[in-house]
């Protein structure tokens, strides 16, 4: 029997304008995040990476309501965290936090899983930061001048350790050993957090790291610091000279962190994780220990980062080619 008539079309036009029967349900868009955030550290806990994650991922928990997880995965100078980052969902909840090493690894490791440049996009560079140049107090040495000349009547004598084959500590050491004209051996750890335990007990000699890592033990003598790596002295530690004050003028090397995520990541997406982390980052209690680092507080946008990224990543294609550095 078909049903017909004033008071059917009556039924049927109720229920569709009231999204009844004929009209498939829908559910309202959360707004992000709605979850937690899981951030991806690619190095173990002690470098300056670790340090910025537990920083901002508290700040953020706390003003978003939603649990920033720090997810500690080292290993093959960052690549295996990086690889992990790549292949999560590009929905906003994975992020990863990258030293400048993450731009000389695809001149260092050939074979790597992931693009550098087409799987990411960034999403703001949180610093700059120089090295220092650390050596063992028992090393008879107390400037620059005095260990280039150690160094060249013993060369190859003095044993460096750095956070890996390719990473930026690598490469800065290897720089300012062209230039001074001295062969130093290169003993890699997995990550800049493990490299310095090797320098306080004596395994190595010297070392390039962050004012985070090495701070803990320069007023207790534990480490020496001979040189700053940055165009200008450390506010923390005004006596050091830069590496082109104490006698190699044009040497400046460093390191900066930027936040990334999958490059399919929407838009607004990204929007959303720059504001928030900007807004961190230039809060005053936040700023202020970055600062203390003698570090540059960068917290710049999507685009100036994600061309900061590409540029390091031809610029060290050249450099690490230069001096030959590979993954043996």
């Amino acid at each position: 029997m078909h049903r017909t008539g004033p008071r059917f079309h009556r039924v049927w036009l109720s229920m569709l304008l009231l999204g009844g029967a004929f009209a498939p349900a829908t559910c309202p868009a959360q707004e992000f995040p709605a979850k937690p955030i899981r951030w991806i550290i690619p190095y173990p806990p002690g470098g300056t990476s670790d340090f910025l994650a537990r920083l901002i991922g508290q700040k953020m928990t706390e003003s978003w309501k939603q649990t920033v997880i720090i997810d500690n995965r080292s290993g093959a100078n960052g690549n295996i965290g990086t690889e992990a980052a790549a292949r999560a969902p590009a929905d906003g909840y994975t992020m990863l936090l990258v030293a400048s090493t993450f731009a000389m690894n695809p001149a260092v490791y050939p074979n790597l899983t992931f693009d550098s440049e087409k799987d990411f996009t960034a999403v703001t560079m949180i610093l700059w930061q120089p090295y220092l140049l650390s050596v063992h107090p028992s090393l008879p040495v107390t400037s620059m001048k005095q260990l280039i000349a150690l160094a060249k009547a013993k060369p190859g004598a003095l044993d460096y350790s750095s956070g890996g084959v390719g990473n930026a500590t690598h490469i800065a050491a290897e720089r300012f050993a062209a230039m001074a004209g001295v062969k130093l051996n290169h003993v890699p750890y997995r990550g800049v957090g493990l490299s310095i335990p090797a320098l306080l007990t004596g395994e190595v000699q010297m070392t390039m790291a962050s004012s985070v890592a090495v701070a803990p033990y320069i007023k207790s003598g534990r480490i020496r610091i001979l040189a700053a790596t940055g165009s200008r002295r450390v506010p923390s530690l005004p006596d050091v000279l830069t590496v082109a004050e104490a006698g190699l003028p044009g040497f400046e090397e460093g390191n900066w962190q930027a936040v990334l995520v999958p490059s399919k990541t929407p838009r607004t997406t990204i929007n959303r994780l720059n504001q928030e982390l900007v807004r961190i980052v230039k809060l005053p209690d936040v700023a202020e220990q970055i600062l203390r680092t003698g570090s540059d507080v960068i917290a710049n946008s999507p685009e100036d980062a994600s061309a900061t990224v590409r540029q390091d990543l031809k610029k060290y294609a050249v450099v690490i080619k230069a001096l030959n550095i590979r993954v043996e």
